[in-house]
């Protein structure tokens, strides 16, 4: 990894509470083929127990639970272009330190990053269970700057961690909590829609518009199918109305990247989606 000649690099590092799936190692990301790297996303295992007994062939007999040791998988995207210079990497973050809004869009970058080496691996295995993760699930998010080998290695020049509270910044007027005992209790049924417009949702954050186009299309029809007729007025004919610009995004994708325009159009199409779906939930509660 480049750095071993003074120059500094800025990164964001995650360390999440499970292991990710993709092998540890020093990964080039480009956007394009032929393109310069523009990332180098570090995967490495930490704490990982020892493996014990690996020729037992029948489980142990047990009469109390125990604590089993955890591994954590830490994350990291390193920038791989350089400061101009120290001052540079110090000015870069101050701002990330004070402003809530460059950190969370740095934030949001790696973590593309992150879950698209996870989509990696889920195709490369065929594994149907890797799936994305979040911000809010990583024991402690880091941005910082420092050589290209100590970064790697967890040492930095200079870093800060992300609050946790500023990692989850919903608002809702929604009880999750009881919704979730309802739903396992068979009081409440898990709308199709639901699911499908968390997949559009996924998609969207993690950059993969192809596939969240195809998938709020399908959404789109299950929520009006599910929930039509008891969509007030003014939001049905919405729903209805983006029925256009979805499909016509879901074309594009059939062939290839949609436009910027059509995936601004899809994005609001999840939107009201998404809305919808609060509205029927608060509904449910009241």
């Amino acid at each position: 990894m480049p750095g071993g000649d003074g120059r500094v690099f800025g990164f964001v590092q995650f360390e999440f509470p499970l292991l990710l799936g993709p092998p540890d190692g020093r990964f080039l990301v480009r956007s394009r083929p032929g393109a310069d790297p523009e990332r180098v996303l570090v995967l490495s295992t930490l704490g990982a127990p020892q493996r014990r007994l690996l020729g037992r062939r029948r489980g142990r007999r047990l009469t109390t639970a125990e604590i089993e040791p955890v591994a954590t998988t830490r994350a990291t995207v390193v920038n791989a272009e350089a400061f101009a210079d120290r001052r540079a990497a110090e000015a870069w973050l101050a701002r990330v330190r004070k402003g809530a809004d460059e950190a969370d869009a740095e934030t949001r970058q790696a973590l593309q990053i992150i879950n698209r080496a996870l989509l990696a691996h889920r195709s490369a295995r065929a594994d149907p269970y890797t799936w994305d993760v979040a911000a809010e699930s990583a024991l402690v998010v880091r941005l910082g700057f420092g050589s290209g080998d100590a970064v790697a290695e967890g040492r930095y020049a200079d870093a800060c961690e992300v609050p946790r509270e500023r990692r989850h910044t919903k608002r809702s007027m929604e009880a999750p909590e009881e919704r979730f005992a309802a739903l396992l209790g068979a009081r409440e049924a898990v709308l199709a829609c639901e699911d499908l417009v968390l997949r559009a949702r996924a998609d969207l954050d993690a950059g993969r518009v192809r596939q969240a186009a195809l998938q709020a299309r399908v959404a789109l029809e299950s929520l009006l199918a599910e929930l039509g007729a008891d969509v007030p007025g003014a939001r049905r004919e919405g729903l209805f109305a983006a029925r256009d610009p979805v499909g016509a995004a879901a074309n594009e994708a059939l062939r290839g990247e949609p436009t910027p325009e059509a995936a601004t159009a899809l994005g609001e199409a999840v939107e009201r989606m998404e809305a919808a779906l609060r509205a029927h939930r608060l509904g449910s509660a009241s």
